[in-house]
């Protein structure tokens, strides 16, 4: 495929971006950006507000309050728009049970608009991309875990978006198939993709990050790269870092930054 380059502003820019469920505010003031051909980490322990976040950028979930762009669209004020210019990959997002694995991807193209020999080829790199071929006419409902995951990247991608949210992208899988999806971001990332990944490994993080951003009750409590994060908390690695940050003892009082 062939490398394409963006334009050097901010692919995503979170500006006070909340969301609240009644009394519960699962993101307060969320501020971060993210750039061109940069894997941005957003990392927090469970209830943290990461995946409220990227449902919101990817226009799942309304703001209550402040703003998400994605290329320079507003999320709010144009869904449509915005969910031209990025792939959304969740765990909890189901497959077509009754659909072969090609049948998926080819679909998901066309409601992209792909057509004719345009859809074909594209399916085509798909399918050799994430290593559908051996499976590709099996029903999704027979399909293993990591074999789901692969084809849910594909549907996400079909359309070549510049910016790629990715929500625990290898949850439950092997280490193979993890391994292929770090390929496939570290891939991603040198053709100038922008790319938002949630995760809980650590090594992920370590090893695919540039920059990371940490969230704790909704709020974002650190940001910077991997090296940095260790420094500033004077941690042998990483999860300790993370581990600090979690501490009630390891952020300033009044304002929720380390």
């Amino acid at each position: 495929m062939p490398t394409r380059h963006f334009p050097l502003v901010f692919m995503i820019n979170f500006s006070a971006l909340s969301k609240r469920y009644g009394p519960l505010e699962a993101v307060r003031e969320l501020t971060f950006q993210v750039e061109p051909g940069e894997v941005y980490a957003l990392l927090g322990p469970n209830g943290a507000g990461k995946t409220t976040a990227l449902r919101c950028l990817a226009t799942l979930l309304k703001p209550s309050s402040g703003s998400a762009y994605v290329c320079g669209v507003d999320v709010s004020v144009d869904p449509l728009g915005a969910r031209r210019r990025i792939a959304f990959l969740s765990s909890s997002m189901g497959l077509y049970q009754r659909l072969s694995a090609k049948e998926l991807v080819t679909y998901f193209g066309r409601l992209h608009g792909l057509k004719g020999v345009v859809l074909s080829r594209r399916v085509d790199e798909m399918v050799e991309l994430f290593a559908i071929g051996d499976f590709s006419g099996r029903l999704c409902g027979k399909l293993s875990t990591g074999q789901r995951q692969r084809v849910s990247l594909a549907r996400a991608l079909v359309h070549d978006p510049p910016v790629l949210i990715l929500d625990e992208p290898t949850l439950g899988l092997d280490v193979l198939s993890g391994r292929t999806i770090h390929d496939f971001i570290v891939q991603e990332r040198g053709r100038g993709k922008t790319i938002l990944l949630s995760t809980h490994q650590m090594e992920e993080v370590d090893l695919l990050a540039d920059r990371v951003g940490i969230m704790r009750r909704g709020e974002l409590v650190a940001e910077g790269s991997p090296t940095e994060l260790v420094q500033r908390l004077g941690a042998p690695n990483l999860a300790r870092a993370f581990l600090a940050l979690m501490s009630d003892w390891a952020l300033v009082p009044g304002t929720g930054q380390a």
